[in-house]
């Protein structure tokens, strides 16, 4: 690990804070292109348990998974006007395909070649929608082809003018599902179904609570008929939106005329949905979990779930402590614990101890020449607490210290996102809020698109979601909180990133 640096506190500077832990735990680095993050293996290490988790979820619901071009004819954007609304000034364009030598010195040494100018121009994916239903409707004739179930692992490009590592990005990895089918109806249920699996991968993987519910008609994905998402509250009292779900209805199905037979013998165009979360989730688990010393990591998804730091004085001591410490990392790897032994000898203990804690360990183990003698091994909880452990039965030991610090991180998360919200708001007492410590505010929503922009240009705060049943107040709004007319929903604000 490079030389230690202080980690900036929360309160001082968030946003200094937020990006020192991720330089600290080693997770990304600015990379030479602008706008472009390096994503290092530690990381890289947590999207890919992200990815086994969720992939095996989406397996799970009749998923499979594909993969299409980077490269999407720019007249395939213009085939659905809304979406290439949506797009239009975030777009990448491959407009060449080769550069010719100049013998110019430096950069000048070679220029793009003017000859080999594309006849059309190439955008570089920002999503996949209208290449991946081009291809549906080669593969659907009958509604015996439906419904059509894809996913996509991939990278993204949208060009961003103002960029955060993790959270916004001109380049970032995403999952985006695709589906065709006969209905409506099975459209929105499949739409809502992939909304409750990500709902369920960031409560019980990332430890991280979310509000569930519909986007606005101005908030909804370009192109799409309903959009749903997930809001989280980040310890600034900013939301995120950790992931959506649309129902496209038919409006890219009759763009590239995606249909199908019938069972009738009639031809009707086929309902899509599309679905995605991002790297954007590493953030949030950031910006969810963590503290003043650097990264907290909820365990089943941290990289290293356990690292045991034997203690030692002398060589007799090392071999003594070492082997015991390396008996212990074999048991808990054999009970499919995620555990490395730190047996460097050119760092003290503290030295360990500080930088486990800054990549996010969540669990701990000290063994000196005192605990081996005494049959144990002292934890050390990332999350605070230590106590003494029996090396008899040490497995199913960590394995229990570890579920209940899973468990604490999504309690504690809960718990202050319940803390910093509130319900029924006035308009006084809105704005009071959002210019204060702000975070999530439940009131009366006209649904006026104007009122949502003049309340953005007050506050700064936007309607996250119009959130579901389970989440709303007991007391159904009246009236919108802002303008005083007839309230048709209730409404989520927050700040957000």
């Amino acid at each position: 690990m490079a030389q230690a640096q202080k980690i900036t506190p929360r309160a001082k500077d968030f946003s200094e804070w937020y990006n020192d832990v991720i330089m600290q735990a080693e997770l990304a680095d600015y990379s030479p292109v602008r706008g472009c993050m390096v994503i290092r293996p530690h990381g890289y290490r947590i999207w890919e348990l992200m990815q086994r988790a969720l992939d095996d979820m989406f397996k799970a619901t009749g998923h499979q998974n594909a993969y299409f071009p980077l490269f999407i004819p720019q007249s395939y954007l213009a085939k659905e006007a809304e979406h290439v609304e949506g797009f239009a000034k975030e777009v990448a364009l491959v407009t060449h395909t080769r550069l010719r030598a100049t013998g110019k010195e430096g950069a000048a040494a070679i220029e793009v070649d003017p000859e080999s100018r594309l006849d059309e121009p190439l955008v570089v994916r920002p999503t996949s929608e209208t290449i991946i239903y081009a291809m549906f409707a080669k593969w659907i004739q009958s509604y015996r082809d439906l419904p059509l179930l894809i996913n996509q692992w991939c990278n993204i490009v949208r060009w961003e003018l103002r960029t955060r590592l993790f959270l916004r990005t001109t380049e970032f990895l995403w999952q985006e599902g695709h589906t065709a089918h006969a209905t409506e109806a099975e459209a929105e249920a499949e739409a809502r179904q992939m909304l409750g699996v990500y709902r369920k991968f960031q409560e019980d993987w990332m430890a991280m609570p979310v509000i569930t519910g519909r986007k606005t008609e101005s908030e909804k994905f370009a192109g799409a008929l309903r959009t749903y998402a997930l809001e989280a509250l980040m310890q600034d009292n900013k939301a995120l939106q950790a992931g959506t779900s649309h129902n496209l209805g038919q409006n890219f199905a009759r763009a590239f005329n995606l249909q199908y037979q019938t069972a009738a013998g009639g031809l009707e165009y086929a309902w899509n949905t599309s679905w995605g979360v991002s790297t954007r989730m590493i953030g949030g688990l950031v910006m969810t979990h963590s503290d003043d010393n650097g990264l907290v990591c909820p365990p089943r998804l941290a990289p290293v779930q356990v690292a045991i730091v034997p203690i030692w004085k002398s060589e007799e001591e090392r071999g003594q402590v070492s082997g015991v410490g390396g008996e212990v990392k074999a048991e808990l790897a054999q009970a499919g614990i995620r555990v490395e032994l730190d047996l460097r000898d050119n760092m003290k203990p503290g030295a360990k101890y500080f930088e486990w804690e800054a990549k996010g360990v969540p669990l701990r183990l000290e063994i000196g020449p005192r605990d081996v003698a005494a049959g144990q091994a002292m934890t050390a909880r990332r999350t605070g607490g230590k106590a003494p452990a029996k090396l008899e039965g040490i497995a199913a030991t960590v394995r229990a210290a570890l579920d209940e610090i899973q468990t604490g991180l999504f309690h504690a998360a809960r718990d202050r996102r319940e803390a910093h919200t509130i319900r029924g708001v006035t308009k006084a007492q809105f704005v009071e809020f959002m210019k204060g410590t702000g975070g999530f505010a439940y009131g009366g929503f006209c649904g006026s698109a104007a009122c949502e922009t003049e309340i953005k240009q007050a506050t700064a705060a936007t309607v996250r979601v119009l959130p579901d049943p389970e989440f709303r107040s007991r007391e159904t709004p009246k009236t919108c909180m802002w303008c005083g007319k007839p309230s048709v929903a209730e409404a989520l604000w927050a700040q957000a990133y």
